[in-house]
């Protein structure tokens, strides 16, 4: 993996609020993500239309457990 120069930005209290690096390593980085994004493209929700199937209507479901706690 390559080292990767950064500098921490902190507040008045010392928390973390930003991250600088160096241009050439952001350049990097982005290479990366875009390689990753091209062969790992997640699938739309679409796709799992119809791929569950309840053996209870979800409102029933609901109503019984909110019995169990009353």
């Amino acid at each position: 993996m390559q080292q990767i120069k950064k500098q921490i930005v902190t507040d008045e209290s010392m928390r973390p609020i930003a991250v600088l690096i160096d241009y050439e390593d952001w350049q990097a980085i982005e290479k990366i993500l875009e390689t990753y994004q091209q062969h790992n493209v997640a699938p739309s929700l679409a796709s799992y239309a119809g791929v569950l199937s309840l053996s209870i209507d979800p409102l029933e479901y609901q109503q019984q457990i909110r019995e169990e706690w009353t």
